[in-house]
């Protein structure tokens, strides 16, 4: 990209120097044709005068016919050559005017190009050049990722359609929709996870949770009757289903229902003490305990977080009397390396909670093969939601890190992030 730039710089650099030097040397040219003119009238009325001369001499004319034609052609010669002095090329003034004409020419072969590279090195934005040209290789390598992916995906696809009973197969082409976004094809294959299981009725319970997981992202937080059914599939074979039990909690949440939510949530908690999601679903409880103006239980046991990153996130101060405490905020930590995807970790606020610092690790994960501390670098994104759900709609509020930020162990001091946009659209 910036060998490009120079590239380009250079030719119009070259163009500059045409249009300075190109006019000295046509004024030269033109100079030299109106010299050679005034040689050829001088010669002509040399010619002119010796043949009235020997004409006079031969007496083929009187001395007054041959004073008048002198006088005539003298007259002639004045006003074809006004200035017959300066007219004889190679004169002093001529040769002084052709060193002007190269001193100017070499002194803008030097000075156009230095001045053009100086003031671009001054004005000029070289940096955001640079910067666009690595924004565009890294648009087209992440194109080229995602390309790969979907390509493999297909042909892992069409491998377990000749080898159905693959269970591993069909959990990680879930997995992968998950990751595509591609919510149907990620609930048609936990479906196909599901008949492949035999003799394992929790392991099909799981992959209908899965299933109803991604209809219920597909329906964007809908209850529609292809997430009802999937969630009765699952639980008619584990009634404690985790997915299950964790969808009908988010759902409950956001009807405010927040009893029949935290019934959902506490029991996830109870068969399921060390899921991934235990530190989003135990902020969820104390959420809906908070909406029905209760204090929620202490905690009966500690989660590991491991690796993570702090943030401390504020509204700016031209929303802040606008937004209700009550607003829902989502604070997401996503993979640095490439663009979209699910979420690393999810948190889960309220508006009246801000500012605040919060601590993004393992336990607000997404997913057990998607763990925020397998994570080098995350980047951070903050969202007040008018519906109470995950998904940016418009007039919802939100602010991000243009940076990303690297996950430690230790709690360094957290980054600010201030929400500072409203979605219109």
């Amino acid at each position: 990209m910036t060998q490009t730039f120079w590239l380009i710089s250079a030719v119009l650099i070259i163009l500059a120097l045409a249009f300075v030097v190109a006019p000295l040397f046509f004024h030269h040219s033109g100079r030299r044709a109106e010299l050679d003119l005034r040689n050829q009238n001088l010669l002509a009325y040399r010619s002119r005068m010796a043949e009235l001369d020997r004409e006079f001499e031969a007496g083929a004319m009187d001395e007054e016919s041959y004073r008048q034609l002198k006088e005539e052609l003298a007259g002639s010669m004045l006003d074809d050559v006004p200035d017959a002095d300066r007219g004889v090329l190679g004169s002093p003034a001529q040769v002084k005017g052709g060193k002007s004409t190269v001193a100017v020419i070499l002194l803008s072969l030097v000075v156009v190009p230095a001045a053009a590279v100086f003031l671009y090195q001054q004005w000029g934005a070289l940096d955001d050049v640079e910067q666009f040209g690595a924004m565009q290789e890294m648009m087209a390598e992440d194109g080229d990722r995602l390309g790969q992916m979907q390509e493999l995906t297909a042909q892992l696809r069409k491998r377990l359609e000749e080898n159905p009973e693959n269970t591993d197969g069909w959990a990680m082409l879930g997995r992968t929709y998950m990751r595509l976004e591609q919510y149907n094809d990620a609930a048609w294959a936990f479906e196909r996870l599901a008949d492949s299981i035999e003799d394992n009725d929790n392991g099909k319970a799981v992959a209908w949770g899965l299933s109803a997981q991604a209809r219920f992202f597909l329906s964007r937080g809908e209850l529609t009757p292809e997430v009802t059914g999937a969630i009765e599939k699952a639980r008619a074979l584990n009634p404690d289903e985790v997915n299950a039990l964790g969808l009908l909690g988010i759902y409950a949440f956001g009807q405010e229902n927040y009893e029949e939510a935290i019934g959902y949530w506490e029991r996830i908690v109870e068969v399921a003490p060390d899921h991934p999601q235990i530190g989003s679903i135990q902020q969820g409880i104390e959420q809906a305990y908070q909406r029905l103006g209760r204090e929620a239980p202490a905690a009966e046991r500690e989660v590991a977080a491991g690796p993570g990153v702090t943030v401390r996130v504020e509204i700016d101060e031209s929303f802040r009397g606008e937004i209700p405490d009550d607003t829902t905020l989502f604070v997401f930590a996503r993979s640095a390396e490439g663009q979209g995807g699910p979420p690393l970790a999810v948190a889960r606020l309220t508006a009246g909670q801000l500012p605040t610092d919060i601590r993004l690790d393992d336990r607000f994960t997404m997913s057990p093969d998607s763990k925020l501390s397998d994570a080098e670098e995350v980047r951070v994104q903050a969202r007040l939601s008018r519906s109470g759900t995950a998904r940016p709609q418009a007039g919802d509020w939100q602010g991000q890190l243009d940076e990303p930020v690297p996950v430690t162990a230790d709690e360094a001091d957290p980054v600010t992030l201030v929400i500072d946009t409203q979605l219109v659209q």
